[in-house]
């Protein structure tokens, strides 16, 4: 889920044959515009930037909703839902990734705005005693902190060990959320520093459907989808929405499952429509005077830094100052889709993004429409080709041991008979390809490592290369 921190994908290759995209071509509008001067290009334009993006195989499907200053509507998509699935329109279902974290938010400031919770409480205040919040230097991590990203909890717990790669979330459990808190150490003050984390919002999500006596699904349909009118949204598939389902896929272009997440599901667990989204983007760029819509308010006020000069953070929306526009926005992912929500306060302008392909995403096209200064990122560089090579089990043995990639992310690299393995923290186990004595490549995504000596031979750190950067790492075990 994003925004990111990842230096691997989290995702499964399952084959499938692809609907050539010109198949399965779509376009519609769930309200025209009228004949006011419209904010956006036109839907034709829109269009064109989403086709092309599916036929550089950037995207199998692509689907943008459009939110006009006047409140006029339009839906535009193009490209593969899946086979045996209807066209890509305003009805099709993806998983909408991290932006359930502002759905998250949206609930926490009606409660707090309620009065029946207060942003400065500790987490602490509404779990069972027996589970033991971290502190640090006697400061205690509040419900704001989980909100502002800044709690000083991982991105991920390290207990998190998923059994099936293709669906991670899904056997991870409350008690082995409860279990990593009780042991965990903070590196840092609550507070002090903007760290991304599914893991604290995932948690705020159980805190806060604790408070409320239920389900953190069923919380949210009574407290926003409900009173917005968003239909088809929901954690759990109703067979309309399974008929309706944008299949994800993978960079390959090969369908994926969808991912479930029950214990942080406020993290990332919604599903939902271009329509629905753009009842909830309406709400937030327009909020009434209900209680639903002074909560949209209150969790749009900047609240704290988001680790850059021109970033801020309210309660889980990200605020970007960009020249005289602030554009607040948030975007997500899974196993297989990439989305984005983002809006012009100042213009009652927005824009959501649903795509059914995980790994990269589609905020460029999003940040793009609400700024036409803020350029299309251009067409990414094929992945080189490599070509594995045998490799004895004991040319690969110095390699095993875990490598610090950042403060909170390391590198398990382990052998298992004559196959060397490394795992990120919090992510699945993957096989490293050896390709040289020393340089060894990944097949699910495009990364390769590299193992470093010194002049003694021994193995004293790695290079991750991903994403045209290259990552060092020391051996620390």
């Amino acid at each position: 889920m994003t925004p990111r921190n990842r230096l691997f994908l989290l995702f499964s290759v399952l084959a499938a044959p692809l609907v050539p995209a010109s198949a399965a071509f779509a376009q519609g509008s769930a309200r025209s515009t009228t004949a006011e001067a419209r904010a956006f290009p036109s839907d034709s334009a829109v269009l064109a930037i989403i086709t092309q993006r599916v036929q550089e195989k950037r995207s199998a499907g692509i689907v943008v909703g459009l939110l006009e200053p006047g409140g006029a509507t339009s839906v535009v998509a193009f490209g593969d839902p899946g086979r045996g699935q209807p066209p890509l329109d305003g009805n099709s279902v993806f998983e909408i990734g991290s932006i359930s974290k502002v759905f998250t938010s949206t609930v926490l400031a009606e409660l707090v705005l309620q009065g029946k919770v207060r942003l400065d409480d500790p987490v602490q205040k509404y779990l069972p005693p027996s589970v033991h919040m971290p502190t640090r230097n006697g400061k205690q991590i509040t419900l704001g902190n989980l909100a502002e990203q800044n709690s000083g909890l991982p991105r991920m717990p390290t207990n998190f060990t998923p059994t099936d790669p293709a669906n991670p979330y899904a056997d991870y459990t409350v008690q082995q959320m409860y279990d990593f808190l009780s042991h965990y150490t903070l590196p840092r003050d609550p507070g002090a520093q903007f760290e991304y984390s599914n893991l604290g919002v995932g948690l705020l999500g159980h805190v806060l459907s604790r408070v409320v006596g239920e389900s953190y699904e069923q919380m949210e349909r009574e407290l926003v989808w409900q009173p917005l009118g968003m239909r088809h949204t929901a954690i759990t598939f109703t067979p309309w929405m399974k008929e309706h389902l944008a299949l994800g896929h993978n960079e390959q272009g090969d369908v994926v499952a969808n991912w479930d997440i029950p214990t942080l599901a406020g993290a990332g667990a919604i599903r939902s429509t271009a329509n629905d989204m753009l009842e909830f983007l309406a709400a937030n760029v327009r909020p009434d005077h209900t209680a639903l819509g002074r909560a949209m308010m209150f969790a749009h006020e900047e609240r704290a830094p988001a680790g850059g000069p021109d970033a801020s953070i309210g309660l889980n929306w990200i605020i970007l100052h960009a020249g005289a526009d602030t554009i607040v926005w948030h975007n997500g992912g899974t196993g297989g889709y990439r989305t984005f929500i983002g809006f012009v306060p100042s213009e009652h302008k927005g824009v959501v993004v649903l795509t059914n392909t995980g790994g990269r995403g589609a905020d460029d096209i999003g940040m793009h429409l609400l700024d036409p200064a803020i350029p299309l990122a251009p067409k990414p560089q094929p992945p080189s080709q490599h070509t594995a090579i045998a490799l004895p089990a004991s040319a690969m043995a110095p390699y095993v041991g875990v490598y610090q990639l950042a403060p909170n992310f390391q590198l398990d690299v382990t052998l298992t008979g004559d196959a060397l393995y490394a795992q990120a923290t919090g992510q699945p186990k993957l096989r490293l390809w050896p390709e040289s004595a020393t340089d060894f490549f990944l097949k699910e995504v495009d990364a390769q490592v590299s193992f470093v000596r010194d002049a003694s031979g021994a193995v004293t750190g790695l290079v991750l290369h991903q994403n045209g950067q290259d990552h060092r790492a020391p051996k620390i075990k």
